[in-house]
């Protein structure tokens, strides 16, 4: 068994430092991503069968409820784009928009995905609880993008 050397008060500061180091690392890296990676769905960001174009959200958790009220921080790195509307909505700024809530859902899988470091400190039923939690912080944030893109595809298909 391994022996945990921290005392509780301690791992529990490390624990919080962890997760947001985690956030801000993700987040980082998915600023750094480049617009032409972003251009498209890649196979974390394919739309499923399930989501029917973004209507599943709206009926089964009616997203459009409550998706207003998380906090949004697509601007908080330089040159970042908030996603609380659209920039335009002409082809340009539908398109911008559709890849930052690419770049936004990517951020939020990469740091949901990960939560098993914590196994490294933490005994097990502790290091499950964390591993839960960023499953549960980062989950609505990844449907509230997906949500978005589903609903902003049509009308910049229109556009094109």
């Amino acid at each position: 068994m391994l022996d945990y050397v921290m005392p509780q008060g301690w791992t529990a500061l490390a624990d919080i430092a962890a997760w947001g180091v985690i956030h801000a690392a993700t987040g980082y890296a998915a600023h750094r991503l480049t617009p032409q990676w972003l251009a498209r769905d890649h196979r974390l960001l394919r739309p499923l069968a399930f989501e029917q174009g973004g209507r599943w959200y709206r009926r089964r958790l009616r997203i459009n409820r409550w998706k207003d009220a998380v906090p949004e921080a697509g601007a908080l790195f330089a040159g970042g784009v908030s996603k609380r509307q659209l920039p335009a909505l002409d082809k340009s700024g539908l398109e911008l928009f559709v890849r930052e809530t690419r770049r936004a859902e990517l951020g939020h899988w990469w740091a949901m995905f990960a939560g098993p470091v914590f196994v490294l400190w933490n005994p097990p039923a502790i290091a499950a609880v964390l591993i839960g939690y960023g499953i549960a912080i980062n989950l609505p944030f990844i449907a509230i993008q997906r949500y978005n893109r589903f609903r902003t595809e049509p009308l910049l298909r229109r556009a094109r």
